[in-house]
This record gives structure tokens, C-alpha cells and sequence, in this order.
């Protein structure tokens, strides 16, 4: 789909935005830059990340409630069951219950100690269909979960990923969310063998709009994520010219979502890495409008 059919087509698209909490005063201001800079595009809703082990809970929980406060954005907050017990778990499921959360991102979660191979905690959820069960026992929340479209790296095969996405949505789980992915291709076969397969939830493409080429590769190889060698070319001799990779990010972007947009998929979620700019500019090719309302709170 070219960049004319984008513009002059938009369709019913929902978008989703995805943060991570602030560890610094200074990144603090700039995840809300990027809140303030995409609430008027009125998202479906905006994800909060919780780190390796729980490791960011407090900052997780202090990020949710300020977007609850103090926006019209509608908060998921992620939630992982790795190194924590059952009752820990249900106890900031019920404080997001108490808070107005309505909606978490439901994920296993990878070992504080990076490297070492998953482990559940001994009184704790031992999957994430365990912990989607834990947690619509608890309150009738809306849950997402993730998904690997081309493969988790844990995972023998994508029919094991196939069988646990199922596992999962018949705990309650109404959304998949993919890891990012450039391989177009990679997405649209993941979604057709999940749909031969029975599954009927969404599944919703992940996007990176990123211009630090070199954090991506890193994210990438942890994630099991592949990066072709023509993106690679793109980007080759261009670490001191953030311009030029500004001007590839948001081609690249662009041209993939409107294979995707072609392919079928209405929904997208984009991994903002707290920067606005690439996010605004692939809602602006989706055929996305900054909402009136919306506009008027953020000012």
C-alpha cells in the first residue's frame, strides 16, 4: 500500500502505545513529553512495562496511577509472575484493581539475572495462563498477552507458541500483542497458522519506531527478533547522522504498515520507547487524527 492509498484511505484502525517507567528526573520528563505529544491521537490504550523479577514495580504502579490522573489515556499495566509469589502477585493486581486500572498485560517475564533459563517461583504462578487465571479471579479485567511471531526464543517450535497463545486465551485473555518483528512475512504466517488453529483473538502486530539502530539490534538478539541484512545496509556508516536515520525509520515504518495495513491487520501497537515523534508520524500515515477533545486535555 503506498503512501497516497495510506493518506487518502483511512481506515478503522486502533492503535495501541507502549512506555516504559522513568528511572531519572530527567526521563521522567521525557516519557511525559511523549504521553502529552500522543494523547490526542486517542489510543485504544497505552501499556506501562514492568521490568525482569518485578524490578520496576513501584515506578510501574507510580507511572499507571499518573496516567489514570491525570490524562484521558486508558492504562494497561504489565505484570509478570517470574520471581514472586502467588500473594504478591494478587496484591498489586488488586492495588491496579483499586487504583481504576481495568486492563493488564499479562506476561511470564524473564529471570532478574539475565541469561539464566526460566525458573517459576516456588509459590508462585508457574505460567502465564496460570497468572491470566490468577488475575480475571480477581477482578474482570481486560487482558493482553504477548506473542512471538517468530518464535519465543525459549520456545521448540511455533506450534509450541501456537499451543500456549490457546492455553492462554481460553484463561481469559482477549488480546495478543507481537513482539516486534521486521519480517513482515513472519507476522502474517504466525496469524495464519494461529488462525488455522482456532485462535480468534486479535493479534496485533508490534512495531518499533526507533532511529538508535544500534539499541534495536541489541533488543532484537535478546527477543529472538531477526534483522535483515537490508535494513542493516540502510543504516551502515550512519552512527553520527541522526538525520538520515530519522528519514529511514520513518520509511521503513511506513512501507510496513502498509504491507501489513494490505495483509488485513486493523490494529497496531507501537513500542514508543518514551519518544513520540516516529509513534505520531506512522498514526499520521495510518490515517490517525489528533482528536479535538483529546487535543484540548493535552494542552
Amino acid at each position: 500500500m503506498t503512501l497516497q492509498r495510506l493518506a487518502a484511505e483511512p481506515a478503522a484502525l486502533s492503535v495501541s502505545f507502549e512506555f516504559f517507567p522513568p528511572k531519572t528526573p530527567q526521563m521522567e520528563e521525557q516519557l511525559w513529553r511523549a504521553i502529552r505529544r500522543l494523547e490526542p491521537l486517542a489510543p485504544s490504550f497505552v501499556s506501562v512495562t514492568y521490568g525482569a523479577g518485578g524490578s520496576t514495580r513501584d515506578r510501574t504502579h507510580a507511572t499507571v496511577k499518573r496516567i489514570v490522573e491525570e490524562t484521558q489515556l486508558v492504562p494497561a499495566a504489565h505484570l509478570t509472575c517470574v520471581a514472586a509469589a502467588s500473594d504478591e502477585v494478587d496484591e498489586v493486581v488488586r492495588l491496579y484493581w483499586n487504583s481504576g486500572v481495568r486492563h493488564i498485560v499479562a506476561l511470564r517475564g524473564d529471570m532478574p539475572d539475565a541469561g539464566l533459563p526460566y525458573t517459576p517461583h516456588a509459590r508462585g504462578y508457574r505460567s502465564t495462563p496460570e497468572l491470566v487465571t490468577g488475575i480475571r479471579r480477581i477482578a474482570p479485567f481486560e487482558v493482553s498477552v504477548g506473542t512471538y511471531p517468530e518464535r519465543h526464543p525459549d520456545s521448540p517450535s511455533l506450534d509450541a507458541d501456537i499451543d500456549l497463545l490457546k492455553a492462554k486465551i481460553d484463561a481469559g485473555a482477549s488480546r495478543a500483542i507481537g513482539q516486534f518483528s521486521f519480517d513482515t512475512a513472519a507476522i502474517v504466517r504466525f496469524r495464519d497458522r494461529a488462525h488455522a488453529r482456532g485462535v480468534t483473538v486479535p493479534l496485533v502486530p508490534g512495531l518499533m519506531p526507533s532511529t538508535n539502530f544500534a539499541g534495536v539490534l541489541r533488543m532484537a538478539a535478546r527477543c529472538g527478533a531477526a534483522v535483515p541484512g537490508w535494513l542493516r545496509n540502510l543504516y551502515e556508516g550512519l552512527e553520527d547522522d541522526i538525520e538520515s536515520r530519522k528519514a529511514i525509520a520513518a520509511a521503513v515504518l511506513a512501507e510496513q504498515v502498509g504491507q501489513l495495513r494490505t495483509e488485513g491487520f486493523d490494529q497496531f501497537h507501537f513500542y514508543t520507547l518514551n519518544q513520540a515523534d516516529l509513534t505520531y508520524a506512522a498514526c499520521r500515515l495510518l490515517g490517525i487524527r489528533e482528536r479535538r477533545d483529546a487535543a484540548a486535555a493535552a494542552s
